[in-house]
C-alpha cells in the first residue's frame, strides 16, 4: 500500500457552536494532484488550514509520510515541507515580493545578503514557471494574479513538497490557468503532492488524478477525477442539479448610461496601467471586459468606485454628469454600486457585524435616523429581510462578524447591500471569484435580474466563461485600453486571440 504524503483522519474543528469540521478525512500521495471539492462553507479551507498549521484540530490525527505529527503552527508545517497558497493572500502590501518571501525565512544571516539571495531564487523560479512577477515589485503595485504568483513563489522557495493550492486559478484567464496547471502537473510528476482546492469542475477532470468531495464538514466521497462525469461531481457537491440562469428575459437595451472616455490611471509604483480606456455601457445591458490580468482591470474598477484618482479622461453617468474625481460618496449618490474583486478590502469589514456591514451605507443617508439616534430595530429588521431574500446562509446572529461567513455567503451579503437599492450602474469586478457552483449561479442571477430591471452592468472578469455567459457586449482590454469589441453571442477563439495578441 502506498503511504500518503499527507493524511488527515477524523478531523473535528468547531468555532463556538459552529462545527466547521465533523470527522473529515483526506489523503494525498506524492506524484498526484488531488482535488478537493465542496460548496462554500463545506469545510475545505478549514481542513486545509489544519493541514497548514493555521488551525489546531479539536480531535483527529495528522500524518506526514506515515508518521503522526503535531502541527503547532505554520512554521511547524513548513518544517514538514507543507506549503499553502491561500485564496486570500497572506502578503504585506508595502513590502516587495522578495521581502515578503524573506519574512518566512529562518536564516539569521545579514538582511541584505539574504535579500539578494532570495531575489536570485525568485528570478530563477519565476523563469521556470513563466511568471511575470519580479523580485523588487511591491505587492500593492501588483495585480491580483501577480500577487498569486508571489504567493506560489513564496511556498516553492520555502521548500514545500506538499502543496496546498486554494482556488489557484480563480483570478487567471483560460490561457494562464492552463499554463499554470500544466506547471503544477510537472511539479507532481517530479514527486510533489498537490492538493487542489477549486470549484471549477472542468479543471478537476482535466488535471486532477483523484477528487474528494466535502459536505457539511465531512468527506462524502473520493473518486477518480477523470472517470467521474461532471454531472456526478455536481450531484456529489450539492446533492442536486444546478439550473443555470436564463438570459431570455432580457429587456430592450436602453440609451447610454455609463460613459468612460480616455481614462488614465497609474499603479502605486507610478506605472500607467490604464492608458486611454474608452467605452459606453447602456441601460439594460451587461458590458463585459475581458483581458489578460494586469492590463488595467483593477485600476479601472477602482477608478469607477472612486478609490483611485484618474490622471486624465472622464467618467460620466447620464443625467448626473462628471464623476471623474468625486470619490465613493458622490458615486453612490449618483446610483452607482460596486462589487469589488477583493470583498474584504473594499466591500465588507470583516471585524464588523453582519447588520453593521449591511446598513453602514444607509446610516449616513439618514435612512435609520440621525447619527445621534439610530433606529437599531429598523436596522436589524432590514438586514434580516435582506439575508432571507438573498439566501445568505451561516448567519447565526446579526451580531456575528462577517469574517465568519463563507466566501459565497459573504458575497451574497455584499450583493444584498449593493443591489437592494435598485442601482442605476453596477460595477462588478470578478463577482464569482472563489465561489462554488450554487453561489456562482446565485450571483449571476442577481446581475441579470438587475440588468433586466434597467441597470447598466459593467462586468470585469478574467474568467472568460463568466464573460461569455453573461455579457450582451464584450470589450477586450489590453495595455490599458479597449482594443476590440464583440456582440453576443461572441466567438471564444476570436476574443482569446484579441486578448493574447494585443497584451
Amino acid at each position: 500500500m502506498v503511504v500518503p504524503a499527507l493524511a488527515l483522519y477524523r478531523v473535528r474543528k468547531a468555532f463556538g457552536a459552529f462545527q466547521a469540521l465533523d470527522g473529515a478525512d483526506f489523503a494525498v500521495q506524492r506524484g498526484e494532484i488531488h482535488a478537493l471539492l465542496g460548496e462554500n462553507g463545506a469545510g475545505k479551507s478549514s481542513l486545509m488550514n489544519v493541514a497548514a498549521g493555521l488551525y489546531t484540530p479539536d480531535s483527529g490525527r495528522i500524518e506526514v509520510d506515515g508518521a503522526e505529527v503535531e502541527l503547532s503552527g505554520p512554521r511547524a508545517a513548513r518544517a514538514h515541507r507543507i506549503g499553502m497558497v491561500h485564496q486570500h493572500f497572506k502578503l504585506v502590501k508595502r513590502f516587495t515580493v522578495a521581502e515578503n518571501i524573506l519574512l518566512t525565512s529562518s536564516s539569521r544571516r545579514a538582511f541584505k545578503s539574504d535579500l539578494r539571495a532570495v531575489e536570485k531564487k525568485i528570478q530563477h523560479q519565476a523563469e521556470i514557471l513563466n511568471f511575470s512577477v519580479q523580485p523588487r515589485n511591491r505587492i500593492d503595485a501588483l495585480s491580483v494574479a501577480e500577487q498569486q504568483q508571489a504567493e506560489i513563489l513564496k511556498v516553492l522557495i520555502g521548500g514545500a513538497e506538499i502543496l496546498i493550492l486554494d482556488e489557484p486559478t480563480a483570478v487567471l484567464t483560460d490561457q494562464e490557468a492552463r499554463r499554470f496547471l500544466t506547471t503544477v502537473r510537472a511539479l507532481a510528476a517530479n514527486g510533489a503532492a498537490v492538493v487542489f482546492v477549486t470549484h471549477k469542475l472542468g479543471e478537476v477532470r482535466d488535471f486532477a488524478d483523484r477528487v474528494t468531495v466535502m459536505r457539511n464538514g465531512r468527506s462524502v466521497a473520493t473518486t477518480d477525477a477523470r472517470a467521474t462525469p461532471t454531472s456526478e461531481l455536481t450531484r456529489l457537491v450539492i446533492g442536486a442539479e444546478v439550473t443555470q440562469p436564463s438570459r431570455l428575459a432580457k429587456v430592450d437595451v436602453g440609451l447610454g448610461r455609463l460613459y468612460v472616455a480616455d481614462l488614465r490611471c497609474a499603479r502605486e509604483d507610478g506605472h500607467v496601467s490604464l492608458d486611454g480606456a474608452s467605452f459606453v455601457v447602456n441601460a439594460g445591458e451587461v458590458y463585459g471586459i475581458a483581458g489578460v490580468s494586469g492590463n488595467g482591470q483593477t485600476e479601472l474598477a477602482e477608478a469607477l468606485m472612486g478609490v483611485r484618482p484618474a490622471l486624465g479622461g472622464s467618467i460620466e453617468v447620464a443625467g448626473v454628469g462628471s464623476l471623474t474625481a468625486t470619490g465613493p460618496q458622490r458615486q453612490r449618490a449618483a446610483g452607482m454600486c460596486a462589487i469589488p474583486a477583493d470583498r474584504y478590502a473594499y466591500g465588507l469589514a470583516g471585524e464588523l457585524s453582519v447588520v453593521e456591514n449591511y446598513t453602514i451605507g444607509q446610516v449616513r443617508s439618514g435612512r435609520f435616523g440621525s447619527w445621534f439616534r439610530v433606529d437599531a430595530g429598523a436596522m436589524r429588521a432590514e438586514t434580516l429581510k435582506a439575508i432571507q431574500e438573498f439566501d445568505v446562509q451561516g448567519v447565526r446572529s446579526l451580531r456575528q462578524k462577517s469574517a465568519l461567513l463563507s466566501g459565497g455567503n459573504a458575497q451574497k451579503l455584499l450583493l444584498a447591500r449593493e443591489l437592494g437599492q435598485c442601482p442605476r450602474v453596477i460595477v462588478a469586478h470578478s463577482p464569482s471569484r472563489g465561489l462554488d457552483v450554487r453561489a456562482c449561479t446565485a450571483v449571476h442571477e442577481r446581475l441579470l435580474t438587475a440588468r433586466d430591471a434597467g441597470a447598466a452592468v459593467l462586468l470585469i472578469s478574467e474568467d472568460l466563461d463568466e464573460i461569455l455567459s453573461l455579457s450582451d457586449r464584450i470589450g477586450v482590454i489590453a495595455r490599458g485600453r479597449i482594443v476590440a469589441e464583440f456582440k453576443a453571442p461572441a466567438d471564444r477563439q476570436l476574443i482569446g486571440n484579441a486578448m493574447v495578441n494585443n497584451a
